[in-house]
């Protein structure tokens, strides 16, 4: 059974940093990337960072991107994001997904269907 397990969040000023990391076991299949989601009161689950398995090409939202850099480790099965200059704005439990095998997706930041399995979240607070 895969499982993802989140850790690293926690409350910081605006300004500050956060690193993310999300632990993949029970993988019996190769899958295409890992992405990182994250969710605000009231609103939808947007998609954050993706990294793609092959080649490690990384992809961003518009609204982190410069700030935020996903990274893996494929030898720890591990996925991490690194969350600078962060701002009130970036406040929200954050999600770690993997596909089921391959989603089909090469580029850019897959939609929330497209992944399958889901860490528990972890709290990112960002205080003004």
């Amino acid at each position: 059974q895969v499982q993802l397990v989140e850790s690293g969040g926690g409350e910081v000023q605006a300004g500050g940093s956060l690193r993310l990391s999300c632990a993949a076991s029970g993988y019996t299949d190769r899958r295409n990337c890992m992405g990182w989601f994250r969710q605000a009161p009231g609103k939808e689950r947007e998609g954050v960072a993706t990294i793609y398995t092959a080649g490690g090409s990384t992809y961003y939202a518009d609204s982190v991107k410069g700030r935020f850099t996903i990274s893996q480790d494929n030898a720890k099965n591990t996925v991490f994001l690194q969350m600078d200059d962060l701002k009130p704005e970036d406040t929200a439990m954050y999600y770690c997904a993997a596909p089921y095998g391959d989603n089909g997706w090469r580029t850019g930041v897959p939609p929330r269907r497209a992944f399958a399995y889901w860490g528990q979240g972890t709290q990112v607070t960002v205080s003004s």
